[in-house]
């Protein structure tokens, strides 16, 4: 029975991502203001972050582990450097 539960569990977490990566990209893509695009990114990859855990839970391989944490890194440093970008007018000073 738990089993299936957390079947079922990682099926409703990962359409409810895929509906929430959906809405970051519209914010992502239609956002009146560069800091609107930003915040639409940095939920993006967070979702994608979290999608790509989900499926690794449910596959119990630890690719997808591995895939998350550079998604996770490479979307940090991203957000860092348009908001430092976006702050400043340069990236490296």
């Amino acid at each position: 029975m738990s089993a299936t539960i957390l079947a079922w569990s990682l099926t409703i977490a990962q359409i409810l991502l895929g509906l929430a990566m959906a809405c970051a990209a519209v914010r992502f893509t239609i956002g009146p203001r560069a800091q609107d695009r930003i915040l639409g990114m940095d939920t993006f990859y967070i979702n994608a972050m979290l999608l790509f855990l989900t499926i690794g839970i449910g596959s119990g391989r630890t690719l997808y582990f591995e895939a998350a944490l550079v998604i996770g890194l490479l979307g940090f440093v991203a957000t860092v450097a348009l908001a430092k970008f976006l702050m400043r007018g340069e990236v490296i000073e």
